[in-house]
């Protein structure tokens, strides 16, 4: 074939066909090593779309952790808060003390600075518990 749409003389198709396989049977071969590259570059998309599938998994486990850790740091507060009241009307409520303990281990989140925060609240609600003798 010479240029793009012209073939060259002598080559029919006929020509085209002549293509001998490593068995030597006649039929069609793909020429200039394509066949080797190939599987090359489909493992290697595979490998990237597989890489990429990782990534958005771990973003959305960071995601729900961080979640987690800002319930909990909220739940931590609304109990900090009732336990506050009750001291100020001079009562305890053991039931916010429990909840209270109960909260005090969980998810602190993956972000850092939600961590810290988590951290502090949670070391708060420790200092309640371990005044009124409830660690």
């Amino acid at each position: 074939m010479r240029g793009i749409g012209a073939l060259g003389r002598g080559a029919g198709l006929a020509g085209m066909r002549g293509g001998t396989r490593a068995g030597g049977a006649r039929g069609f071969a793909v020429a200039g090593g394509a066949e080797a590259s190939a599987p090359a570059t489909t493992a290697a998309g595979i490998d990237a779309v597989g890489a990429s599938l990782l990534i958005l998994q771990a973003e959305n486990a960071t995601a729900e952790r961080d979640a987690a850790a800002r319930q909990r740091a909220e739940s931590l507060l609304e109990e900090l808060r009732r336990l506050q009241l009750g001291l100020l009307g001079g009562e305890t409520d053991r039931d916010s003390l429990h909840r209270l303990a109960a909260l005090r281990l969980g998810e602190e989140g993956a972000d850092p600075a939600l961590r810290e925060v988590v951290e502090a609240i949670a070391l708060r609600a420790a200092i309640e518990l371990a005044r009124r003798g409830e660690v």
